[in-house]
């Protein structure tokens, strides 16, 4: 299984590359590397972000990295192990980039 660097969804596989389906971003698969591919994705794993302000989401002041802008959406998930803080993804209110903040 695969991750977005950039807005943490699960890729999928295409070919020779991890894809993600949020957000378009691609990275090259290990060739050396097995994986299995599964159906979907369940409802619950997967969380809509599409048109932010009306879903609800609360802002908060952090500053993109993209456009400057300093106001954006946010929610946490839990990505990894339980046993692991839950990671939070931001969404710019002004270019709509997205990123993620894991407590390391």
């Amino acid at each position: 299984m695969e991750f977005c660097d950039e807005c943490g969804s699960m890729m999928k596989a295409d070919d020779g590359l991890w894809v993600c389906g949020s957000c378009g971003n691609k990275q090259p698969k290990d060739p050396d590397a097995s994986f299995v591919i599964t159906e979907d994705q369940e409802e619950t794993e997967v969380v809509d972000v599409s048109d932010a302000e009306d879903r609800g989401l609360p802002r908060t002041e952090v500053v993109c990295r993209e456009c400057g802008n300093d106001s954006a959406y946010w929610y946490m998930q839990q990505i990894r192990s339980a046993d692991e803080s839950e990671t939070r993804f931001f969404i710019c209110t002004e270019c709509e980039h997205r990123w993620r903040e894991d407590d390391n």
